[in-house]
């Protein structure tokens, strides 16, 4: 038996376009994507729409949610919310534990949000950077085995992108892994084994970054 994992970064995000718009957010650790992300996850989602994804799952982070909707709308799926993909609760990045949009009021505003699933890994403020890529990569494991043997995307974060990909493959994905923005790692099960086959992939943007944030 056979099984795809597919692990996407989020789109570009307003606050690296904008530096200032955090100084005035009322959620100032969940930007929204900025236009140009928001074109970034439409190229995502008609990267994806060939694929044979069942399920998709999200970080409730807003640039998440927004990345993962484009792609839902393009595969006609629901988005499961899954705490355990979300941003590093980095300390040194965020003051208090970032506040969020609720279940219910990010699926006023994506009523593609499938709100009777119940998210199966906690992420809890502050963590260290091996916690992160501890929590990521036990969710990875973890809705990989629930959901097998279906095709599925995790939608997430740079941090978690990698840590996933840890999940299945160990330390190799430190080296191999570019989790730059709007970018596709693909995992692919052949009986026990999991194979790397897609590191970071960014073919489907007319527009990439240089350097990568893991922000």
């Amino acid at each position: 038996m056979s099984q795809i994992v597919w692990i996407a970064r989020h789109a570009n995000r307003l606050d690296f376009v904008n530096p200032d718009w955090f100084l005035t957010a009322e959620r100032r650790y969940d930007p929204p994507l900025s236009d140009d992300g928001m074109i970034q996850a439409q190229q995502l989602a008609q990267r994806l729409k060939g694929e044979k994804i069942a399920h998709i799952f999200a970080s409730p982070f807003l640039r998440t949610v927004q990345t993962a909707n484009a792609v839902a709308e393009a595969l006609d799926l629901s988005i499961k919310l899954e705490t355990g993909l979300s941003e590093w609760l980095n300390p040194e990045w965020m003051t208090e534990e970032p506040e969020r949009l609720s279940t219910l009021a990010l699926a006023d505003l994506f009523p593609r949000i499938d709100t009777s699933y119940t998210s199966r890994i906690a992420a809890q403020y502050p963590e260290t950077h091996a916690k992160v890529r501890e929590r990521s990569g036990q969710t990875a494991r973890c809705l990989a085995a629930e959901f097998f043997p279906d095709d599925i995307l995790l939608v997430a974060h740079g941090a978690s992108v990698l840590g996933g990909a840890m999940g299945f493959v160990g330390d190799i994905a430190i080296k191999e892994v570019k989790a730059t923005l709007c970018s596709l790692v693909k995992l692919v099960r052949q009986d026990s084994e999991w194979l790397l086959e897609l590191t970071g992939d960014t073919s489907h943007l007319t527009a990439t970054e240089k350097v990568v944030r893991f922000v």
